[in-house]
């Protein structure tokens, strides 16, 4: 196989290198004076089995498209096969139409990888799991519920209650909280605009309980503040948890997070996030799971039990 790195996150496609021990293939990435991006393998991928590795990071129609060339030259230079691995999958918000007249982005996201010529997307906690039915070729949405279950166990915490922000999230934070022994509880969520969230309600019960504040991502932390504030009024222990999937920390998040006092955000690397001053943050690293991943794909093996 090849493995081949876009821009957006040159830290994960080293670390799964080197978890796979196979060098980054050379690629030549650049950008135009005029803004345009350029793509051009710089060895030989005819008959190879190429794998991409990149993530929807900002600015992400940037990485769209550098991610669209690269398939596109793999296509061209006769590879074998071409994987897209993109643990944060661009426009995943954007699923439906929620409002008249709007686009439904994350299909057009996945069309085009496909047009592109990939041959197979692997992401990572997807917004929603219709996104999966988006794709015309095969998709594998993974799950990073076991990295959150490792981490919290370990910490042997007691009285623990997961919960989901809001009613789309409960799913997800039901499973995590099965694996855990812990309860559940679920917050109704309004948002009177875009980048802001109001928690109007709490169901379950939280009274004295650790609670960890479970989500698929968090963005400008405006939802996941506010949720941390309506636990503790409701009684629950003051040391709560964060724990995202997808750490965007886009405008004011990094500020919120601060003046919020988690007693801990817990993230995974699917963005870049080492450089960023959080209190608390700890970030669980995903290239043990995608090396393992790629390697199941490459040989025709299961890929489902990796992350059950």
């Amino acid at each position: 196989m090849k493995l081949f790195s876009g821009s957006s996150h040159s830290a994960l496609a080293e670390a799964v290198s080197k978890e796979l021990s196979i060098p980054l293939g050379t690629v030549l990435l650049k950008t135009f004076s005029c803004g345009e991006r350029y793509v051009r393998y710089e060895e030989s991928v005819r008959g190879k089995d190429v794998f991409i590795i990149q993530t929807g990071s900002d600015p992400c129609d940037s990485a769209v498209v550098e991610t669209c060339l690269m398939c596109q030259a793999a296509k061209l230079g006769f590879a074998k096969s071409i994987h897209v691995v993109i643990p944060h999958f661009p426009y995943a918000r954007q699923d439906r139409v929620s409002e008249p007249r709007e686009p439904i982005s994350a299909k057009l996201v996945s069309d085009m990888f496909v047009t592109a010529g990939a041959d197979h997307i692997i992401t990572l906690a997807l917004h929603s799991d219709q996104i999966q039915g988006f794709s015309d070729v095969p998709m594998d949405s993974l799950k990073p519920d076991s990295l959150f279950v490792k981490h919290f166990k370990g910490k042997n915490l007691s009285d623990l209650v997961v919960v989901s922000p809001d009613a789309g999230g409960a799913k997800a934070a039901k499973k995590l909280a099965d694996k855990l022994g812990a309860d559940l509880a679920m917050m109704h969520k309004t948002r009177p605009s875009h980048q802001e969230a109001e928690i109007v309600e709490v169901v379950g019960d939280i009274e004295g309980k650790t609670a960890v504040l479970y989500d698929d991502m968090i963005d400008s932390a405006g939802s996941i503040c506010a949720a941390k504030k309506a636990l503790v009024a409701h009684g629950a222990n003051p040391d709560v948890y964060a724990a995202a999937t997808h750490a965007i920390f886009s405008g004011p998040a990094v500020d919120r997070l601060k003046e919020a006092g988690f007693k801990e955000v817990v993230v995974t690397d699917s963005l870049p996030v080492s450089d960023l001053e959080v209190p608390g943050l700890v970030v669980l690293p995903i290239a043990p799971m995608l090396a393992e991943v790629i390697e199941h794909v490459v040989k025709g093996e299961s890929v489902t039990e990796i992350y059950k």
